[in-house]
């Protein structure tokens, strides 16, 4: 069993990800082996914030050279993370049909990631 600390490496901050976290859209370098679910749970666990769907995509490493000497660089995975930036009461029926409204206290933004301009 994995840490959502060790599923989630860091933030990854650029022009086109602080325009997304308007939208509720959330960029994070991740653990190579994390699966979509892995990284959901991780999320919420860390930042306590609903996420609606996530998005992965894995870079491999590129070949580098430095003078004779060759190599390739890392690979590594992206994740991006659709959070509710709403989050409604949720209603269910109960066996006996009674209607139950439970709240649920989300955050609609993580502030650790920066202020959204």
């Amino acid at each position: 069993m994995k840490f959502a600390e060790d599923i989630i490496l860091k933030p990854i901050i650029t022009e086109k990800s602080n325009v997304e976290m308007a939208e509720g859209k959330y960029t994070f370098y991740v653990d190579t082996k994390a699966t979509k679910t892995d990284i959901k749970n991780a999320v919420e666990q860390l930042f306590q914030v609903k996420v609606l769907n996530v998005n992965t995509i894995n870079y491999k490493g590129k070949e580098k050279r430095l003078g004779v000497h060759e190599g390739t660089t890392s690979k590594w995975k992206k994740a991006i993370v659709k959070i509710d930036t709403d989050p409604k009461p949720e209603t269910y029926l109960t066996k006996d049909g009674k209607k139950v409204v439970e709240t649920r206290k989300y955050k609609t933004s993580i502030e650790e990631f920066g202020a959204v301009q």
